[in-house]
């Protein structure tokens, strides 16, 4: 299987990540012109299951490092396994809420509240199950995003959604709820594999390919759960029907896929480049995506359209903290 060797790789892998991460939610702004975040959900899994196979047979199959895909799945011990899937579970849980925000508050609020949240707190979570990186130097990073954050949500607090002026109170709070779930996924699939010897794994701990196929699975077995139940009792708007879902033409299916593809295409790194930076660090950079997120949501989707001076400089406050605090993540990684 493919290994990353050293830490600038490492680096690369997550700033991908980031990428990815903070901006799968534009097929969601996409989808939603005509199409429910509940239904749009759905393709969005399939995009992730799909990925996950294909990432598998290629770059977990190539190689002399490490165990192949197939053979991984093979000898894996059934707790390793299980901690992949309630992965998946937890994150699914989180990722439906993020969703809902996403469709009542836009990115730039849902995304700097819910995964910034999801940032600082994993960082803790990540860092002190499998330590990597100087702690003075990433905590400081993790405050300076924890400002940052706290400014987001002074700014999506001034900003009305609508001209009748309801605020943006429940995507506020359903924001903060997927944030505060979402930082424990991570850790849960990282425990699953032999983080610390990618190129010889100890017997029954998976590989970064085998966990996120099996992480995935838990994302589509508790999708049916989750996202049924939402379905039903929408947070927004009207109950949604299966029979809806399997009325949606082919080019607003794609576009759930390639949102899933893109998400699962920055996690799948995040995982490979966790060996040589620690979970902790790829994590941290990964959910710099907030900053990614807002980017498109403040200049492309103009969600901050109109808004006062004083809004406009909390964002700008905003931007200036996530970018320094990111930096300082990385470098704690080379020390």
């Amino acid at each position: 299987m493919f290994i990353v060797e050293n830490y600038s790789l490492a680096v690369m892998f997550c700033i991908v990540t980031m990428l990815c991460w903070g901006s799968w939610g534009n097929t969601q702004k996409l989808a939603a012109k005509t199409w429910r975040y509940e239904l749009f959900y759905w393709d969005y899994v399939i995009g992730i299951v799909l990925f996950s196979l294909i990432l598998g047979f290629t770059l977990g199959s190539f190689g002399e490092g490490g165990r192949s895909f197939i053979m991984d799945l093979k000898q894996a011990d059934s707790s390793n396994i299980w901690s992949a899937i309630v992965g998946g579970i937890v994150f699914n849980a989180a990722n439906i809420l993020l969703s809902a925000s996403i469709s009542i508050a836009g990115l730039a609020v849902a995304f700097p509240l819910g995964v910034g949240i999801a940032l600082v707190l994993g960082v803790f979570v990540n860092y002190f199950n499998a330590p990597k990186g100087d702690p003075v130097i990433l905590f400081t990073g993790v405050a300076l995003i924890t400002l940052a954050i706290i400014f987001n949500g002074i700014a999506a607090g001034k900003i009305k959604k609508d001209d009748k002026g309801t605020s943006n109170q429940k995507g506020i709070v359903l924001a903060v709820f997927a944030g505060l779930l979402m930082a424990f996924f991570y850790r849960f699939v990282a425990a699953s594999m032999d983080l610390n010897n990618f190129e010889h794994p100890a017997a029954g701990m998976l590989t970064p390919y085998a966990a996120f196929f099996i992480f995935a699975l838990g994302i589509l077995a508790s999708n049916f759960v989750f996202n049924s139940l939402i379905m039903m009792k929408p947070f927004v708007g009207a109950p949604v029907r299966y029979k809806d879902y399997f009325n949606g033409n082919l080019r607003t299916h794609l576009i759930g896929v390639l949102g899933g593809t893109i998400w699962a295409l920055g996690t799948s790194l995040s995982y490979i480049a966790a060996g040589k930076a620690g979970a902790a660090i790829s994590y941290a950079l990964g959910q710099g995506a907030t900053m990614i997120a807002a980017i498109w949501g403040v200049f492309i989707w103009k969600e901050f359209k109109g808004a006062s001076k004083q809004i406009n400089g909390l964002l700008a406050l905003m931007f200036l903290l996530f970018i320094t605090g990111l930096i300082l993540i990385i470098v704690s990684g080379g020390n």
